[in-house]
């Protein structure tokens, strides 16, 4: 059985920074790609952030690039996504995500994605 298990999420200031984790039980990460969502009442899910098994693609939303990254570390079973400079836009519940490494599907599609967390909750003050 595959899980994902977000954890990280808080409440900070504008300008603030977090570091969200997702942890994989069942298998590893090193045959997906692995991505991060969030999503607000009412709206899409987002794509902001994917990354390829070792590190080497990575891909990110415009509105977050320069202040976000992501990352995979120990054996590739935790997946991170650092969060510099947030502003209160970037308030959402934010999920990770596990798809296939190759598809006809683009890296912010998230059909590609079949695997996901519960989600955790980010909200930053102005």
């Amino acid at each position: 059985q595959v899980e994902l298990v977000e954890s990280g999420g808080g409440s900070v200031q504008a300008g603030g920074s977090l570091r969200l984790s997702c942890a994989a039980s069942g298998y590893t990460f090193s045959n997906f790609l692995m991505g991060w969502f969030r999503q607000t009442p009412g709206m899409e899910r987002e794509a902001i952030a994917a990354i390829r098994r070792g590190g080497g693609s990575t891909y990110y939303a415009d509105s977050v690039k320069g202040r976000f990254t992501i990352s995979l570390y120990n054996a590739e079973t935790t997946l991170f996504l650092q969060m510099n400079t947030l502003k209160p836009e970037d308030t959402a519940l934010y999920y990770c995500a596990a798809g296939p490494l190759y598809s006809a599907r683009a890296w912010y599609d998230r059909g590609r994605y079949i695997h996901w967390g519960q989600g955790t909750q980010v909200t930053v003050g102005s």
